[in-house]
């Protein structure tokens, strides 16, 4: 296929789709360019996986750090495992594509989405979904799209698609939207409080760019030519086969659907239904040549499909839900704070029987999370981290890495709290939250959101607001729907969507959807958030009787800011040479210590004592010296027939002359002092920026002493004309000069 280019004008800027050029033995590439960013997807559909009935996707997101002209830092200079962007970026992807693959498509598929080049403007996460999309219409794996995925902000009222980074700052809206030409299929974003109103406004807003996407698709399509699909795989079962299960526990399955159940009850009763379809089978079926050897998959596939059926006509028609709740109920909550006497903050809630151990910890700007990338290198100072062992689920498995499950669920939990943290101005932490999941039967996002919000207070971190998140499914039959409140596991897999909702009373801060049919309307839309918003008020309602603001004293274990003023001028000899003074004085205290242009000092520690030794010595570093005080130094060096040099403040040595060390005479300055010896002296005159120190002027004065005339400078050369050590038999004054010097006058007076 010849080189295909399509384009046209999308929000001022040029927007393309090129194919024919690049990556040819892929099924589908495409080129996808907005400004001079440019990424390339390609989608490659590998062999039928046989006996599955699910949908073997993988989609895998890598930025080039070449893209954006930079090296990887490091020890090794190449792309190593994925950030988290390019783990959201491809969860983004994965959940806007995968409705609309074919039903019974069961080929391994594979989408590669690589950025080649970045201009720090326009975001690649913007174009790769698109890019998917055009690349499987083009490809013959049969794909029910196109579909096209925008990104829209608000500045001033005003909606944006596809904002660049530098007007995202300024925006109350970050939302990535996904849709068909008649429906939304999928929702990710965080917003500052937003109205229901305005959050259905930006979906709108978002649908009409959709659209125009899509169409730049379609055109793409009638250059290249509407390809020849694969075939998909024949799953169904004969209808004989569900008859003869579904007379044999039909009765039983519609009494297990109606009666009030736990997780465990419902496990339990499954297995025992499933025991009972094989049963069914084998009794007849067992000398069946073409069902004998699939009896066991066909019971399980069978019972899944009566139980998802039965369960879905109760709710539709009964308005009843399997732990018999109405559609609208929340499950009951519990909450707990203070549960753990060593962390700073913690929280543990209970939702039914989804539960979240959640703690909040507060550190120094050493702790911030350093994110590197294809912009700007910077640092976060907030961040939320998800665990999901498996036995939240009661299941045993490895313990690996970190799933992309648990940082999508940890990242949505982030964005949902992270609007309401106060400033580093008003509170100068760095804040980790960590939610561990240790029972999960639906939303445990959700209830980390919840336990997230509660550990922040109960460690004091002045957030602004409490907030608190809803899961919402859907059933949809046809034209009868029924929106669900606070949904189960079980109601997650059996039904239609995945709305979460995050908030605080006065608006929406995260939410993300996921649906498993074609598209949902933007009306059913509008009414999910009316009864998200009804059930979210009720959660924080129950999170208020225990935690209603944030805690005024911090935990004691917790590190404690001080800060401090000094004058710009001394900011060098507190940090030193290469930063060596600053060092010492963090090893010597424990203390963290930054200092800012303006001469703030920022002192972090986890104890009084700490934090006073670490001022005690900056205050030594920036006094200033004055006459007549006395201070208490160490002697650095000694220097015969002179005297002592004496560190009074940290870098400010004085001379202690040979002539101040005492009353007595003076032969030998070793015989009385030490190098490294802490010894009182008088800081007795600074001259030309020398301190003239002296030890005599603190000792008692022996009997009889007499003060000597004061000392005078020499017209000559303008030396100190006294002398140290004697007086000068022919002026009656001290002689400052050494002795030899004396010594050699002495002899030539004789000589004389």
């Amino acid at each position: 296929m010849n080189k295909k280019t399509v384009s046209i004008e999308f929000q001022g800027k040029n927007y393309s789709l090129e194919t024919g050029r690049l990556a040819k033995f892929a099924n589908g590439a495409v080129m996808v360019r907005c400004g001079d960013t440019m990424v390339l997807v390609t989608v490659t559909a590998g062999a039928l996986k046989e006996g599955i009935d699910f949908l073997p996707l993988t989609v895998e997101y890598r930025e080039k750090m070449s893209a954006a002209g930079k090296i990887p830092g490091g020890f090794l200079k190449r792309e190593g495992r994925p950030s988290e962007k390019e783990i959201l970026t491809a969860r983004l992807i994965d959940r806007a594509c995968r409705p609309m693959f074919a039903k019974n498509w069961h080929h391994d598929t594979q989408i590669v989405v690589q950025v080649f080049s970045a201009d720090g403007e326009n975001d690649p996460q913007n174009l790769a979904a698109v890019g998917a999309s055009a690349a499987i219409m083009i490809s013959d794996i049969p794909f029910n799209g196109p579909i096209s995925e925008v990104r829209v902000g608000r500045i001033d009222g005003e909606f944006i698609a596809n904002p660049t980074h530098q007007e995202l700052e300024n925006s109350d809206i970050d939302m990535m939207v996904a849709g068909t030409e008649a429906s939304i299929i999928m929702v990710e974003g965080e917003a500052k409080e937003i109205s229901e109103d305005e959050f259905v406004d930006a979906l709108g807003f978002a649908h009409e760019k959709i659209k125009e996407l899509n169409d730049l698709q379609i055109q793409l399509i009638r250059q290249t030519g509407e390809p020849e699909k694969l075939p998909t795989t024949n799953n169904e079962i004969p209808q004989e086969l569900i008859d003869t299960v579904s007379s044999e526990i039909s009765g039983e399955l519609d009494k297990y659907i109606k009666s009030e159940s736990t997780k465990n009850e419902r496990n339990e009763k499954r297995s025992e239904l499933k025991d009972k379809s094989i049963e069914a089978l084998t009794a007849k079926y067992a000398e069946h040549e073409e069902y004998a050897d699939q009896i066991d998959d066909y019971a399980g596939k069978i019972f899944g499909k009566l139980e998802k059926a039965a369960m879905r006509e109760m709710i539709l028609t009964d308005k009843s839900r399997l732990d018999g709740r109405g559609l609208a109920d929340i499950r009951p909550i519990e909450v707990e704070t203070t549960v753990l006497p060593r962390a700073h903050g913690s929280a543990l809630f209970t939702r039914g029987e989804t539960q979240s151990l959640t703690t909040a910890t507060l550190g120094t700007s050493k702790d911030e999370q350093m994110i590197d990338g294809l912009l700007p290198f910077y640092t976060t100072n907030f961040y939320l981290h998800y665990n999901f062992p498996p036995f939240s689920v009661g299941e045993t498995g490895r313990f690996g890495g970190t799933s992309r499950r648990e940082i999508g669920h940890g990242n949505l939990a982030e964005r949902a709290l992270k609007i309401m943290m106060p400033s580093v101005e008003e509170f100068p932490y760095t804040i980790r939250v960590i939610s561990d999941i240790l029972e999960s039967n639906g939303s445990s996002s959700m209830a980390t959101v919840c336990a997230g919000s509660l550990s922040l207070m109960d460690a004091g971190v002045p957030i602004k607001k409490a907030v608190a998140g809803i899961a919402m499914g859907l059933i949809m039959e046809d034209d009868r729907t029924a929106i669900l409140s606070d949904i189960l596991g079980d109601e997650d897999f059996l039904g239609d969507m995945d709305f979460k909702v995050a908030g605080t009373q006065d608006g929406i801060t995260a939410c993300q959807m996921d649906i498993k049919i074609e598209g949902l309307s933007i009306d059913l839309m509008k009414t999910a958030l009316a009864q998200a918003k009804e059930g979210r008020l009720h959660i924080l309602g129950k999170m208020n009787e225990v935690l209603d603001a944030p805690r005024e004293d911090l935990s004691e274990y917790a590190p404690r800011f001080t800060s401090i003023s000094v004058p710009v001028d001394t900011i060098g000899a507190i940090i030193g040479s290469g930063g060596e003074t600053i060092r010492s004085i963090t090893k010597d205290t424990g203390c963290e210590i930054n200092i800012d242009d303006e001469g703030t000092v920022l002192i972090a520690s986890a104890s009084k004592e700490s934090t006073d030794a670490a001022i005690a010595i900056i205050e030594q570093l920036i006094r200033k010296p004055e006459a007549g005080e006395i201070y208490k130094g160490k002697i650095v060096e000694i220097r015969e027939g002179l005297g002592a040099f004496v560190e009074i403040l940290p870098k400010q040595k004085g001379l202690l002359h040979i002539s101040e060390i005492a009353y007595e005479r003076t032969e030998n300055v070793e015989d009385v002092l030490t190098v490294g010896e802490e010894v009182e002296v008088k800081l007795l005159e600074i001259r030309d920026g020398k301190f003239r120190l002296s030890r005599r002027a603190l000792l008692e004065k022996p009997e009889g002493w007499e003060e000597r005339p004061p000392r005078r400078r020499d017209d000559r050369g303008g030396r100190d004309n006294n002398r140290s050590g004697g007086y000068n038999r022919d002026r009656g004054r001290r002689d400052d000069r050494s002795g030899e010097s004396r010594r050699n006058d002495d002899r030539r007076r004789r000589e004389d």
